[in-house]
């Protein structure tokens, strides 16, 4: 029915709220974000967080300028209200820039308890505020209440007392019988409120503390301990950052983006990336503005499908996605940002070069990686082929199993030696696959055309190196076999080999005795873990080549 003058007026349900609020959040992160964003609001410089699992209870105290009885109602409990109506300039009193904007984000505090209680007071005023029960509120909401039709509960002050005493002013949070999924360990909250609340970049006296410890950047020492190489995005103030430049291998600082401060690390596994401890929970890129939390793993927005991006995580701080005024380019969730704003799309452009451009991020990675002795990103041929990628794993490998159970003093000069030979022990490991498939192929050719050992200094050959592993395995006390192939074949290296293979070859500069003269001086010096000079290793990869394709048409020629 109109009013007597004949106007109408919006009338709400509550169910109104569970969709701006109790069903709108769905990570408690977020929810406890709201809170803390409130207290950055209110210019609170001390956020008190407690948590009791055992009692199911969660408070979460500020030193804010807190609230009248009128703020109260007028707007802590007005939906819709955002401290951004009553300022043009978009910051606080304290020149800090306001979080909030749509007004709704109080309404995820109602996701998380059954019953939530709100004390709050300015530096002249007394405690006011009220208790919202869900469960009764759930029957209001069945029943299609408006929202002028339910009242909030009293306001228990003596329930609070603990948390009362020398609180001049700003707002308590009471949270009874926590949510399922909501009574994360202590230490997972540590955690997540350093990585992902960073106000105390914008303003150094913002504090927060969980359980009366101040929660610091040492919070995240599973995190930084793990990290291996480092890129500041431009000029940082940051003790996080400081904590990785004095252990991270490799660094570098990046100028490339505009008004973006941070940084992207890399970890020296992708399970350390997980320091949660939570199934698929993992650190990523997350992107910050004012020092809190806007879109978590950008990455999901630019996937490149390259080993590094399993690697990396990092924060980039982009105030400029909120002056204070203007656009609002978060969801109303406001766990991300929305996907088609057009300053994010240019972000996420620009980190993409950033990650992914020739000697770009994934570049840089895969090159510091192999400089110090680890595998890389074995699709960047470009940078070195597959083939060495592969006999370079294999000795990281060998070196590590030698390091196991070894003295720090002993790992170390294992270290200090290994980069001595590593170049040459990746060459030779490659260069045994050549001779070890070259000769072995050669022998299955000569088993298979049924050619025999005629050549008398081919038969005696045979013969002494017979004699001569028998001596040794009778020096050695040996009475095992040795080769799973006792025949003649195997007792013979490249040059008979090839004799036996193509009796009429020489002289042929299509054949492979020419090449062979020149191969199995090398080859035997490679057989014998020698270390070759450069000129030896460039003559080794030339005759290689030509061996490997004369070999491939000795093959193709087989009936």
């Amino acid at each position: 029915m109109p009013q007597s003058d004949g106007g109408f007026h919006f009338d709400f349900s509550l169910s109104v709220l569970n969709h701006l609020g109790r069903n709108l959040y769905r990570n408690f992160i977020t929810v406890l974000g709201e809170a803390i964003s409130n207290a950055w609001d209110a210019d609170a410089k001390h956020v008190w967080i407690v948590i009791d699992l055992e009692n199911s209870i969660l408070v979460i105290k500020d030193d804010g300028v807190g609230m009248t009885e009128d703020d109260f109602q007028d707007k802590f409990l007005r939906v819709g209200y955002s401290k951004r109506d009553d300022s043009s300039s978009g910051v606080s009193q304290g020149k800090r820039p306001f979080i909030g904007r749509k007004g709704i984000g109080k309404l995820a505090l109602l996701s998380c308890a059954d019953v939530v209680t709100i004390a709050t007071k300015t530096s002249t005023s007394q405690y006011t505020g009220g208790l919202i029960d869900n469960h009764q509120l759930n029957e209001a909401i069945d029943k299609d209440k408006t929202t002028q039709e339910y009242q909030l509960g009293q306001l228990d002050l003596i329930a609070l007392r603990g948390y009362t005493k020398n609180h001049n002013q700003g707002t308590i949070l009471y949270f009874k019988g926590l949510k399922d999924g909501i009574s994360n360990t202590v230490e997972y909250l540590r955690k997540a409120v350093a990585l992902y609340f960073r106000f105390s970049l914008v303003d150094k006296d913002f504090k927060i503390y969980l359980n009366d410890q101040e929660i610091t950047h040492n919070d995240l020492t599973e995190l930084s301990s793990n990290t291996q190489f480092l890129w500041e995005l431009n000029f940082n103030e940051d003790p996080f950052i400081n904590t990785l430049k004095t252990i991270v291998l490799e660094q570098k600082q990046l100028l490339q983006i505009p008004n973006v401060s941070g940084f992207i690390a890399s970890v020296h596994k992708p399970s350390h990336l997980k320091i949660f401890g939570t199934g698929g929970e993992k650190v990523g890129i997350d992107l910050f503005v004012n020092g809190r939390l806007r879109e978590s793993n950008m990455l999901k927005h630019i996937p490149s499908a390259q080993l590094p991006e399993n690697y990396v995580y990092g924060q980039v701080h982009y105030n400029a996605l909120d002056n204070g005024t203007g656009d609002d380019r978060f969801t109303s969730s406001r766990e991300g940002v929305l996907a088609d704003d057009e300053l994010f799309r240019e972000l996420l452009r620009l980190l993409n070069g950033v990650l992914t451009d020739k000697n770009g991020i994934y570049d840089e990675w895969d090159a510091w990686r192999l400089k110090n002795k680890q595998d890389g990103n074995d699709d960047n041929t470009a940078r070195k082929s597959r083939r060495d990628r592969a006999s370079a794993k294999l000795m990281n490998e060998t070196i590590e199993d030698f390091k196991k159970g070894s003295s720090d003093t002993a790992q170390t000069r294992i270290d200090t030696w290994f980069k001595d030979v590593s170049s040459d022990s990746e060459f030779n490991m490659s260069a045994y696959a050549d001779c070890f498939i070259s000769e072995n192929l050669v022998r299955k050719y000569i088993d298979h055309k049924q050619l025999t050992v005629t050549a008398q200094d081919h038969i005696n050959q045979v013969s002494k190196n017979r004699r001569v592993e028998i001596d040794k395995k009778h020096k050695g006390n040996l009475t095992i076999d040795i080769r799973s192939d006792d025949t003649d074949l195997s007792y013979l290296d490249t040059e008979p080999l090839i004799d036996i293979a193509e009796p009429t070859g020489r002289g042929d500069p299509d054949a492979l005795h020419q090449d062979e003269k020149q191969f199995t001086p090398i080859r035997n010096a490679v057989m014998h873990t020698s270390l070759l000079t450069v000129e030896a290793r460039t003559r080794m990869i030339s005759i290689r080549d030509n061996i490997r394709g004369k070999i491939r048409n000795l093959l193709n020629g087989t009936s």
